[in-house]
């Protein structure tokens, strides 16, 4: 890692975001073309993330469990939607052990028919229901433009596949597990989200329909964060997934899918990065506090490390690292840390040791403003109040962000003008031909349908057609 400068994100808001990402040794590009290396701090940072969700799936019910990497293509091909909307993405192996194989084997992109297979041999009765299980896995998708953690063609998430015996219970898990990723990615994320139902061009391939957690970057991009899609019967009858009744009848279950992948490393980089690196959320950085020992010759480095121990061993409850390289200068350290995003830093140099007092610093505050001097008494509380007051400001900042970039479109020309600003909210008569005029001369999808409407009716912003239905569009990664 270098102390060389950023682009700056008025620069160019992509270079940025590639820099900081190799700066802050996030990831690293792989040999194979579009495939990412993580990276130790990268994937600390996922480890936090999975860690968050994993503890909101068990306790909403759900188990881990595994399933295999390779695919038999016949199953793909069971569900027409579905087949359709991955054949362009998907990675095929035809030889195995030096022999061509009997059937093609597809690296997974998702694996709703492999799972849905194994759920037909294991849901027999009523009793076998509901079945709630998530896996943590890598999936493949054949993509032509790539960019680290946002798009590449291996990537790593969860997914969740769940089996119920009616439609009401599958829509309710549907959406309880999308409001899972709103609580996640508000509350440790520092990320606000819109929820709502994508369109019918947006939705899941195979999908009855589709739910999104829609996140505003700093260029005013918009990010699909997370996925849950209502599969209703389709993959059940695709992959004779039944049960018998309490009255002895045989149904299809209803199923679900939701998912959630490292794209969302992405999002918290580009919501709340700036010009000197990457600035992550306390609840979520893998380093919450790094001390920066301050000395001039050997005396006063053997205090100094000393006292470190000191502050080490009153943050024991916190994620803390101390720099005690001893080749880099504290200027060099400064730049490094910030570079990385930790909420705090600590400064202790030979005065501060004298006086049992210690510099702390804000990562989200530039500059002196961000910095104070306190009591070595005070330390665990002033620690413990600033790194919730860093996540609160951060959700704060990034919610005035994407309200002041948030537009009400009357006309179809408010729309065009919005979307190379930020989102444009309209009225929409929900027809394909009005959505794909907006892309094709905006390059603008819509992003969600959210659930809070006002049930006024206005009229479509492109057709003029009376509706009651507003949704958001943006141009998005």
């Amino acid at each position: 890692m270098t102390n060389e400068k950023l682009t700056t994100r008025d620069e160019n808001f992509s270079d940025w975001y590639n820099e900081i990402i190799q700066k802050a040794e996030m990831a690293d590009y792989a040999p194979v073309r579009g495939c990412m290396v993580i990276k130790p701090y990268g994937w600390a940072l996922w480890e936090n993330i999975q860690k968050a969700l994993d503890k909101r799936f068990k306790e909403t019910g759900h188990q881990n469990a595994a399933f295999p990497l390779f695919i038999p293509m016949s199953f793909l091909e069971k569900e027409k939607e579905h087949v359709e909307g991955f054949s362009p993405e998907l990675a095929v192996v035809t030889h195995g052990g030096g022999q061509e194989l009997e059937e093609p084997l597809v690296v997974r992109p998702t694996s709703e028919t492999i799972i849905g297979h194994m759920y037909s041999k294991w849901i027999k009765s009523y009793r076998d229901l509901p079945v709630l299980i998530n896996q943590w896995a890598n999936v493949v998708r054949w993509e032509m433009r790539t960019r680290l953690f946002l798009r590449t063609l291996e990537f790593y998430w969860q997914e969740g596949h769940t089996a119920h015996a009616t439609a009401s219970e599958a829509e309710e898990e549907t959406l309880r597990m999308l409001h899972v990723y709103e609580d996640f990615a508000v509350n440790e994320a520092a990320i606000p989200v819109i929820c709502g139902m994508k369109s019918e061009t947006e939705k899941f391939a195979g999908a009855l329909h589709s739910y999104t957690i829609e996140a505003m970057m700093g260029d005013t991009k918009a990010l699909q964060s997370g996925t849950s899609h209502n599969l209703g019967q389709n993959f059940a009858k695709a992959f004779d997934i039944q049960y018998l009744d309490e009255k002895n009848q045989l149904q299809y279950c209803w199923t679900t899918s939701w998912g959630l992948s490292t794209r969302f490393i992405g999002a918290i980089i580009m919501t709340h990065g700036d010009d000197q690196g990457l600035v992550l959320p306390p609840r979520l950085a893998p380093i919450q506090v790094v001390i920066v020992p301050i000395f001039h010759n050997v005396e006063e480095r053997e205090a100094v490390l000393q006292y470190t121990q000191k502050v080490l061993t009153a943050l024991a409850d916190f994620r803390v690292k101390l720099d005690d390289r001893f080749e880099q200068t504290p200027g060099f350290k400064f730049n490094d840390w910030e570079m990385r995003g930790v909420p705090l830093r600590i400064e202790v140099g030979p005065r501060d040791v004298a006086n049992d007092k210690l510099v702390i610093a804000r990562r989200d505050v530039p500059g002196k403003e961000g910095k104070e001097i306190i009591e070595f008494g005070t330390l665990t509380q002033k620690v413990s109040a600033l790194l919730v007051d860093i996540q609160q400001s951060l959700l704060k900042k990034a919610t005035a962000f994407r309200d002041s970039h948030i537009f009400e479109a009357q006309t179809y020309e408010d729309l065009q003008q919005s979307v190379e600003k930020g989102w444009a909210f309209s009225y929409w008569c929900e027809s394909k031909e009005c959505e794909a005029k907006i892309k094709e001369d905006t390059k603008a999808t819509t992003r969600c349908i959210p659930f809070d409407q006002d049930q006024k009716s206005g009229s479509c912003v492109v057709c003029g057609k009376e509706t009651s239905t507003k949704a958001y569009f943006a141009k998005a990664y």
